[in-house]
């Protein structure tokens, strides 16, 4: 299956849902991937691939080690082999080595092409398509980037064989977010489909490309409505930080940031006590945690407004509008935000 990604100024890609095809190129490749991935998929991908000459940088594995630090070793090891505006880096590896690729991609000397190809379910169903490339610092996650589209993005389910349960349960988390705040028809499939069937599965991973191609295809630059994405983000985001990257995978973060975010929307009157339950419940169906306890709530709050969202010292938030809508406001009260935020201090 293909899906295509559509964008102003000619941009055009396409994202491949099958096993993986035999890649060529007449130039160099450096692959960057991570300790993990290596050991377990690198001789698969050489398998599938022949180029002009063709590089591996290996990177520790994890989001601590998403940094500028890290980024100068992928620029280093595509200095040291010579690279030139015309080679391609691969991103092979999870949602840290795409953002990380990406963004070295997009500035060795001054921009070159990338192509993705994502081995864990978070990174195939959101992080490898929309062009967010970046790392994290100390005053957050995401902060440093660029938007820079691949060329190419192909999803090979095989590289799920290897994938522990917590991280397949993380990418869940994001595939339950798209349905929320996009898809009421494919929660309600969510609900009543078990995942660990391989058509199953498939069929949710096509279902969320789609949804985020559509998305990116309407918004690229996160102007409007791609922002909606973010749903559980702005609170995940902050727990992240809080827990220095150490304790949860970006989509336990964020499905405890989903379930902070309707807590916030029941509070709005956006969405009922028993659509948060319905969406809450899902997650925990999938081993997804859903409570986090926040031991500094004004320090939690402060955390809001290093969030890229954020404007003119006004926290946005992504709410969901029931279960298939959302919306986005920085209207809301401190004292509000603060309510629900005291919830979760006990």
């Amino acid at each position: 299956m293909t899906v295509k990604i559509e964008l102003p100024n000619n941009i055009k890609y396409d994202i491949n849902i099958d096993t993986l095809k035999h890649l060529e190129f007449d130039t160099k490749v450096v692959i960057v991937t991570n300790t993990t991935v290596s050991q377990l998929h690198l001789k698969y991908l050489m398998q599938h691939i022949s180029a002009n000459e063709i590089s591996v940088i290996t990177l520790f594995d994890g989001e601590k080690y998403k940094t500028l630090e890290t980024i100068e070793l992928i620029l280093n090891h595509c200095f040291e082999n010579r690279l030139d505006r015309k080679s391609i880096l691969i991103a092979f590896g999870g949602g840290v080595i795409g953002d990380m690729t990406g963004f070295a991609a997009s500035i060795y000397q001054r921009g070159i092409d990338f192509m993705q190809i994502p081995t864990t379910l978070l990174a195939q169903v959101d992080a490898s398509v929309g062009g967010k490339t970046g790392v994290n610092n100390t005053y957050g996650k995401n902060l440093i980037g660029s938007f820079h589209q691949p060329i190419e993005v192909n999803i090979d389910p095989h590289f799920l064989t290897t994938l522990p349960q917590r991280e397949f349960s993380a990418g869940v988390a994001e595939i339950i977010k798209m349905a929320v705040t996009f898809n009421q028809d494919f929660f309600q499939w969510l609900e009543h489909n078990d995942l660990m069937q391989q058509n199953n599965l498939q069929e949710a991973i096509a279902q969320s490309v789609q949804t985020k191609a559509w998305v990116v295809s309407q918004d690229e630059k996160e102007q409007g409505i791609r922002a909606a994405l973010n749903y559980g983000h702005t609170f995940g985001h902050v727990i992240e930080n809080e827990t220095e990257y150490k304790t949860y995978l970006h989509g336990e973060a964020v499905g405890i940031g989903m379930v902070m975010a309707n807590e916030l929307a029941v509070e709005e009157g956006l969405m009922s006590k028993e659509e948060a339950y319905k969406v809450k419940a899902l997650l925990e169906k999938h081993h997804i945690p859903t409570h986090y306890v926040i031991k500094d709530v004004q320090a939690f709050y402060d955390h809001f407004f290093l969030d890229k969202k954020s404007h003119n010292n006004k926290i946005k938030f992504i709410l969901p509008k029931g279960i298939g809508g959302y919306q986005i406001t920085d209207s809301i009260s401190k004292e509000s935000v603060i309510a629900v935020l005291k919830r979760f201090s006990n």
